[in-house]
């Protein structure tokens, strides 16, 4: 079986080179500007526009947050499985979603997805925070129509959820391509926040007499669960046996130890 490609080597889809990032000066892709809106305000020294920063959060975390507002004024937060292509972001959906349809309509978005690394615990409960990663994307998505594209965008989608599956399954039928709605977002105004480290307490804290430290976390895989309608004989793949998600290296943060959450 071929092995699947990963995030950073898939190809970008069609229509997504008009909003391609500007290159950075060692190469690196960027955001190609961070604007007011994505801006960091608080805690500014945790933030990175650094596409590399960002893309890695994009392909590691699993579950994104899609938010907008309706017409009628009513905001929205959506969980939903993505995929990042290059410079694009795929999202999907029922095509019969009321909200997919607004979104379709070039209405402008907010997507966020984060990881949680752990637990900070400090001596002074004012001082309690997490050690994460997460990144927010601005924009507007468009729908994705051409099939060839939309098809690339599902493989991608789950591509990203189990790296390796694809080979293995049914590919969508063309009455299950037109159910199910895909949007693109680029990745144009992005920024990425981090912490790590240990709690940072109040000095005369540090003399308390209660544990302060950290709770590592991470996503951990049982022991896969054959479907009952499985015949005999069908062993589970490598991948459900060892899945992960992808990790990359944890950035550093200077002022890993802040005092707020």
């Amino acid at each position: 079986m071929t092995a699947a490609p990963s995030p950073r080597d898939r190809s970008q889809a069609s229509g997504a080179s008009a909003h391609t990032a500007a290159a950075g000066p060692e190469g690196q892709t960027r955001t190609a500007a961070p604007s007011d809106r994505v801006r960091l305000r608080r805690k500014r020294e945790r933030g990175s526009y650094d596409r590399t920063v960002i893309d890695a959060i994009l392909d590691e975390a699993l579950v994104a947050h899609l938010g907008i507002v309706e017409p009628d004024g009513q905001p929205l937060v959506i969980p939903t499985l993505h995929a990042r292509c290059g410079d694009v972001v795929y999202l999907h959906g029922s095509a019969a979603s009321r909200t997919l349809r607004v979104l379709a309509s070039g209405v402008r978005v907010c997507l966020t997805v984060s990881i949680v690394d752990g637990l900070v615990l400090a001596r002074s409960a004012m001082h309690h925070s997490a050690n994460y990663r997460s990144a927010v994307l601005l924009g507007t998505a468009w729908s994705v129509e051409e099939p060839a594209q939309k098809l690339a965008a599902f493989r991608a989608i789950v591509e990203h959820v189990v790296s390796g599956r694809w080979p293995d399954v049914r590919p969508p039928s063309e009455r299950e391509l037109k159910a199910t709605a895909v949007l693109a977002m680029p990745i144009d105004e992005a920024s990425a926040k981090v912490r790590t480290g240990p709690p940072l307490d109040d000095e005369d804290d540090y003399a308390l007499r209660a544990w302060a430290g950290v709770i590592p976390l991470s996503i951990a895989a049982g022991a896969p669960q054959a479907d009952p309608r499985l015949p005999a004989g069908i062993a589970a793949p490598a991948y459900a046996h060892g899945y992960e998600r992808p990790c990359a290296d944890r950035p550093q943060s200077a002022a890993a130890a802040d005092t707020a959450a």
